[in-house]
């Protein structure tokens, strides 16, 4: 991350987090429907993805230990049995008398289940990264939406202040918050991941990628079709996609005990969310920026050749991720514009929810693209030039206003 939005983003935590509310939405469309209640081999039967992905080959290099994944949902029912040991104490940004381990929707319960289910050898859900800790951030109430970004950006603050090396956003709107962006930069800034989806077509009044996945710098996911490589039908994508995984014909822990069939890119994300988990459980220092460029260079390609507006860098690969020779990097490969500044800040519109966005939402002015760093091996990095120039040109200018304010000085005192 620069310096320019490290500061932009400390900046924020004494502005940003101080804009006014904005209107609740409208109710949205369900997260998920019900089905009889699924038992037995037929929940691990129904997990066609791990195969899909491969993710048993990827438990034989890392399987989350040491990891704690932020999940800023609608809580999680820490009492279900594949949740069980998991789930961290959390925060409840919508009851203040809870922390986080209860849900009454059940969408927070299924992602984290996709992340870090326990299951056992043959039945229930069993997580992409099984070994890791859930830290529950409760955003979403009772109808599954929030009514302002604000309430997502505190929960990320939250996370990352909390131990969180990894965050999972499976929620958005069509809107855009400069405060909710200032919050993501503070995540950056302190070496997390974070994971978002792009938002379904069902829930959308237009087709642009969801915010916060087109936050320069997020982990934005699109979902698959089961049994294909195809974009799912419902799955928004666009320019900001930065990989797929799969989203339809998923079996998810859901409250209360029980499972259901459910379907959206709120369940690519955690994919992928749990795989940056694998990879920081088999390299605990490794940063954030790497944790991404493995993420996005692995990718399985689909679609034109590269990364693309409909699939991104490709499907996500948990054991190419983990066993690849991948050349380091020294920032976030995906960090590509500067942070929207202190004239950005002001009112943050209203947010969305996991499956469904408000109509009415204007996108912001399109943000002047900025050079990015890659090089090679995974050595300390020096300084690139680009950085020590600007570093350089800071440092003339703090002399220059130094040797200004002498001057006046010496001629008031003469």
């Amino acid at each position: 991350m620069s310096p320019r939005r490290l500061v932009a983003a400390a900046l924020a935590g004494f502005i940003g987090l101080a804009a006014p509310a904005a209107p609740a939405l409208a109710t949205p469309a369900p997260v998920a429907e019900p089905t009889n209640p699924l038992v037995g081999d037929q929940v691990r039967d129904d997990q066609w993805y791990l195969k899909k992905l491969d993710v048993p080959d990827a438990w034989t290099y890392a399987n989350g230990t040491g990891v704690t994944v932020a999940v800023i949902d609608s809580g999680v029912d820490a009492t279900h049995a594949d949740l069980v040991g998991q789930v961290l104490p959390g925060l409840d940004l919508v009851d203040n008398k809870g922390d986080g381990d209860t849900d009454l929707v059940g969408h927070g319960t299924t992602v984290s289940a996709i992340i870090a289910g326990r299951g056992d050898d043959t039945t229930g859900v069993i997580g992409i990264a099984p070994k890791a800790k859930i830290l529950p951030v409760r955003v979403l109430d009772e109808e599954n939406r929030y009514s302002d970004a604000i309430i997502v950006a505190k929960g990320v603050r939250w996370a990352v202040d909390h131990g969180a090396k990894v965050i999972n956003l499976s929620l958005g709107g069509n809107g855009s918050s400069a405060t909710l962006a200032a919050a993501i930069d503070y995540a950056f800034a302190k070496d997390v991941v974070v994971v978002a989806c792009t938002g379904n077509t069902s829930a959308s009044s237009d087709t642009d990628v969801w915010y916060p996945a087109r936050e320069p710098g997020v982990l934005a996911v699109a979902g698959m079709e089961k049994d294909s490589n195809a974009l799912w039908s419902g799955s928004i994508t666009g320019k900001e996609t930065v990989v797929t995984a799969p989203a339809t014909q998923l079996v998810g822990a859901r409250t209360g005990g029980e499972y259901w069939k459910v379907q959206g890119t709120s369940f690519a994300s955690p994919m992928v969310a749990g795989t940056a988990a694998l990879i920081r459980s088999r390299w605990p220092d490794m940063p954030a920026g790497e944790v991404i460029n493995r993420i996005i260079r692995t990718a399985t390609d689909l679609g034109a050749p590269g990364r693309d507006a409909t699939f991104g860098f490709g499907m996500v690969n948990p054991t190419g991720a983990l066993t690849a020779e991948v050349p380091a990097v020294f920032e976030n490969p995906l960090d590509t514009s500067p942070s929207p500044g202190i004239a950005r800040f002001g009112s943050a519109p209203v947010g969305g929810q996991a499956q469904s966005a408000p109509d009415g939402w204007s996108d912001p002015a399109p943000r002047a693209a900025d050079a990015g760093q890659a090089a090679s091996p995974a050595t300390t990095a020096p300084p690139s030039q680009h950085r020590a120039w600007w570093l350089a040109g800071v440092l003339f200018l703090m002399s220059a206003i130094a040797a200004t304010l002498t001057v006046r000085r010496f001629a008031h005192t003469t």
